[in-house]
């Protein structure tokens, strides 16, 4: 059986001068396969994830490992308290109103200078260099003046400075209603068919500050950079966001489920050694960022949600009813709303009462087969 280390790692300090803390597991390999990142929880209501990794931890102490494997339940301590009566809000910094995980740090010109000075290494040099010079780049502002540096944005430098130590990166989430999901970078498009997920959005190599977008950006824009100078490298590193479902909840069952997607993933990825896990079949749907589209309430008032998720819609057809009380005696209602394009539901909001502009949907549009 495999040893689990914990480790409390300190991420802040709270108001009463007490240490805010995130616990951290950690599983040593052989050292002869990729080392594996994964957090859950950096949303307060996005509880699944914490699951997940039980049921991982439960079967990782059994298998034989060859790479290193360090797992963060609880990555955001504020968030998962971050209550309002029965409901977790845990989205948004109560104080900054900036979504917890859009705080992640990237620097293009590292990757610029980085690319200039680099063309005399080796592959593997580049690769162990490379890693070593983000893992700076973090430790640089986290051990810089401590005012310069909010609450969110310290504990997403704490975060993502384990993760570039990582060469597989996978950050455990939940939709408000949703069907389970997957945000795959383009390159990485073949791996994406080893997880048990059907549902596929191919993101591009942009950065919006979350926490995917930070494990694999500054490898993609290397991988381009030097391809401009006539060199083919690989990015080594895959980064993933992992949507399980819906929030508020969670069920041992179907967490089970999704930690044998993930090892399945892993085990394509050389994680283990004679791990008996392989990917479910089943047609998996993918569609590019440009085309997940927002459906936003058409006017206020209570929601029938009509289109199931992962439900395939046709253009016209009635995607929920908006009833409005309030105009009973002076007109009809209750309110079909259509969609005017053929799509799969992957989730919506949470409550069925909706102000106009309320995101109600999001559809997966011109979709294909993976």
């Amino acid at each position: 059986m495999n040893h689990i280390e914990q480790q409390n790692i300190q991420v802040g300090e709270i108001a009463n001068g007490l240490p805010l803390s995130i616990p951290v597991y950690r599983l040593k390999g052989d050292g002869s396969g990729k080392s594996v990142y994964i957090q859950a929880n950096m949303h307060g209501a996005e509880v699944q994830g914490n699951a997940v990794i039980y049921q991982l931890l439960e079967q990782l102490k059994m298998l034989d490992l060859r790479g290193d494997i360090t797992l963060v339940p609880y990555a955001n301590p504020i968030g998962c308290n971050q209550k309002s009566g029965e409901f977790t809000l845990g989205r948004f910094d109560p104080i900054t109103g900036v979504n917890w995980n859009r705080l992640y740090h990237f620097n293009t010109e590292l990757v610029s200078e980085f690319a200039e000075r680099s063309s005399n290494l080796s592959d593997e040099q580049l690769r162990h260099e490379f890693k070593a010079a983000l893992e700076a780049e973090v430790d640089t502002r986290l051990n810089g003046p401590a005012h310069k540096l909010a609450t969110g944005k310290r504990i997403a430098l704490n975060l993502q400075k384990l993760a570039h130590q990582a060469d597989i990166v996978l950050d455990l989430h939940t939709g408000p209603i949703s069907a389970k999901h997957l945000y795959a970078p383009e390159y990485a498009r073949d791996s994406a068919r080893y997880f048990d997920i059907e549902h596929v959005l191919l993101i591009p190599n942009e950065f919006d500050g979350a926490m995917d977008e930070a494990a694999f950006c500054p490898w993609w824009q290397l991988q381009e950079q030097l391809a401009q100078q006539g060199r083919d490298f690989a990015v080594p590193v895959e980064a993933y966001t992992v949507e399980l479902g819906s929030q508020e909840r969670i069920d041992l069952d179907d967490a089970l489920e999704d930690a044998n997607s993930i090892l399945s993933y892993l085990n394509y990825q050389g994680v283990f050694k004679d791990a008996h896990y392989t990917p479910k079949v089943m047609q998996r749907h993918a569609c590019y960022l440009k085309d997940y589209v927002a459906y936003y309430a058409p006017m206020g008032g209570m929601v029938q949600y009509k289109a199931k998720l992962g439900e395939h819609v046709k253009a016209g057809d009635t995607i929920a009813h908006i009833l409005r009380m309030e105009r009973y005696l002076s007109e009809e209602p209750l309110h079909p709303v259509k969609f005017n394009q053929d799509a799969i539901a992957i989730l919506h909001f949470a409550s069925a009462s909706v102000n106009q502009g309320t995101e109600l949907y999001k559809f997966f549009t011109n979709t294909f087969d993976l």
